[in-house]
C-alpha cells in the first residue's frame, strides 16, 4: 500500500524494449479455457498481478491453475462450479468474462458484479441482452449476475450490439460455441484481442467465422477440446513506450508487437514529428526535439484507444501549441487531467472533451494514479518535469505493465520504486 514511484526528469530515452502478451487478451482466454475439460496451456502471458488474480477466479470454478514465469496451465474438470467467488470477482473487470463460458457450459452461471479500475461506469445490459436472444433468463439480484439456459440449453439468434462492446461480444461469442444452431454477431467489435480469442476458439475447434470484422457467425454446437495458444504482443504497452519515445525525443525500438495494430497511433505520432519504421517483429520511433500539438479522438478499434487517452494527454502537455482531446469510451478516464494539473499542465476539460495547452516543462508534484493507464501516463509526464514525482497507487500500474520502472530504466529513464507512507 506504501509502493509508490519516483520519478526525475529523463534524457532522450533511447534502446530496444520487448512487449510480451496483452493484457486484455489472456484475461479472456483465460476464461475460453472453461470451454473444454482438460488442460488447456497458455503462453507468451504477461507476469502482471491481473493473470494470477484471474486465476483465483478460475480456481473458484473448480479449475487447477498453474503460473509459471509466462505460462499460463489450467487444468478444467468434468464439472465446474457455476457460482463465481466473489472476493476473487471484485478485484478485476475482466472475470465478467467468465459469464458467457458457465452459462454454455453449466447453463447457470452466478457472476458477483465485477470490481477494476475507475474509469466510469460500464453497464452489463448488453452482455445480458445477447444471452437473453439465445435463449438465457438473466438477471441482476444481490450484487450478482445471473443467467440461466434451463432444460433447452441455448440456441442460435441473430444479435445485434447497440455499440461494439468488447466484453459483451466475448460473452456472447463464448456462449454462442455452445449454442443449437448458428449466431450471428452484428456490431460486434473488432480490437486484436477479440481475433485472439476467435483464434484460440478455432483451435478448440469452435466454429467461427468474421473475426476482425464486425459480423461473426458463429456455428454452434461443436465439441471442443483443449489446446495450446500463445498471446498476441499487448499492443497499449507497445504504443506506450512509443509515446515515451516521442515526448523525450528519444530513438527506441519496440518488439514483440505487431505494428499494424497500432497504424492510426503511429500515423498520429508522426504528425506529432516523429519518425516511424518497421523492423523485425515491432517497429522502431524517433521523436525529434519538442512534439507538435495534435487531436486525438477516442473511438473503437480501429480508432484511437481509449486506454491510450492518458498517455495522449501526457503528450499533448509538452507539446507545442494546443490540442483537444475527445473521450467517447469512458467518461471517468479525465479524473486523469486533474493529477495533470497538479504537474503544472494547461489542461481543462468540457463534458467529453479536454483542451490541453503545451507547457515547454511540468513542474513535480506528488499524483495518484487512479487506473493503469492514467498511472503510466503520470509517469511518462514525471520524465518531462523538474524535480523528484511522485506518482501513488502504483499497484494499478503493476496490474497492466510487466518490469515497469526495469524496462523504463532500460532506457534511461530515471525511475526507482520505494517505499514509504504517503503524504496527502
Amino acid at each position: 500500500m506504501n509502493e509508490h514511484f519516483v520519478v526525475r526528469p529523463a534524457d532522450s530515452l533511447s534502446g530496444t524494449v520487448d512487449v510480451v502478451g496483452a493484457k486484455n487478451s489472456v484475461l479472456k482466454l483465460m476464461a475460453a479455457a472453461l470451454l473444454a475439460e482438460g488442460r488447456t496451456t497458455i503462453t507468451n502471458c504477461p507476469q502482471i498481478l491481473d493473470v494470477p488474480l484471474m486465476g483465483d477466479v478460475l480456481r473458484s470454478l473448480g479449475c487447477e491453475v498453474a503460473v509459471d514465469g509466462d505460462v499460463v496451465v489450467i487444468d478444467v474438470p468434468a464439472e465446474l462450479t457455476s457460482e463465481a467467488d466473489y472476493r476473487s470477482v471484485s478485484r478485476l473487470r475482466a472475470s465478467v468474462c467468465v459469464l458467457g463460458p458457465l452459462v454454455a457450459r453449466c447453463r447457470r452461471a452466478v457472476v458477483p458484479l465485477p470490481g477494476g479500475d475507475a474509469i466510469g461506469s460500464r453497464p452489463l445490459d448488453m452482455h445480458q441482452a445477447g444471452l437473453r436472444l439465445l435463449g438465457a433468463r438473466s438477471e441482476i439480484s444481490h450484487g450478482c449476475v445471473i443467467a440461466e439456459s434451463g432444460g433447452e440449453g441455448l440456441r442460435g439468434a441473430q444479435i445485434w450490439l447497440d455499440f461494439p462492446s468488447v466484453g459483451a461480444t466475448e460473452n456472447i461469442l463464448m456462449a454462442a460455441v455452445f449454442a443449437e444452431g448458428t449466431t450471428v454477431i452484428d456490431n460486434a467489435a473488432r480490437e486484436p484481442e477479440i481475433v485472439d480469442l476467435v483464434r484460440m476458439l478455432q483451435e478448440m475447434g469452435a466454429k467461427i467465422s468474421g473475426g476482425g470484422t464486425s459480423t461473426l457467425t458463429v456455428q454452434g454446437g461443436a465439441e471442443l477440446t483443449p489446446t495450446t495458444h500463445r498471446v498476441i504482443g499487448d499492443r497499449i504497452v507497445g504504443a506506450t513506450w512509443a509515446f515515451a519515445a516521442v515526448m523525450t525525443g528519444g530513438d527506441v525500438t519496440v518488439r514483440g508487437v505487431d505494428p499494424h495494430h497500432l497504424d492510426l497511433v503511429l500515423d498520429k505520432l508522426s504528425q506529432a514529428g516523429a519518425t516511424t519504421e518497421l523492423v523485425p517483429e515491432g517497429f522502431r520511433i524517433t521523436g525529434h526535439g519538442r512534439p507538435r500539438s495534435v487531436d486525438w479522438v477516442t473511438l473503437p478499434y480501429p480508432g484511437f484507444a481509449t486506454d491510450l487517452q492518458p498517455m495522449a494527454i501526457a503528450l499533448s502537455a509538452v507539446s507545442e501549441g494546443t490540442s483537444m482531446i475527445t473521450e467517447n469510451i469512458f467518461e471517468g478516464r479525465f479524473r486523469f487531467v486533474e493529477e495533470m494539473v497538479r504537474l503544472g499542465a494547461d489542461a481543462r476539460t468540457d463534458g467529453h472533451h479536454a483542451v490541453v495547452r503545451g507547457v515547454a516543462r511540468l513542474s513535480s508534484a506528488p499524483v495518484w494514479a487512479s487506473d493503469i493507464r492514467a498511472g503510466a501516463g503520470l509517469v511518462l509526464a514525471g520524465l518531462l518535469a523538474d524535480g523528484e514525482t511522485e506518482v501513488w497507487d502504483v499497484s494499478h500500474i503493476d496490474r497492466g505493465y510487466p518490469l515497469f520502472v526495469e524496462n523504463l530504466r532500460a532506457l534511461g529513464g530515471d525511475v526507482e520504486r520505494v517505499n514509504a507512507p504517503p503524504v496527502r
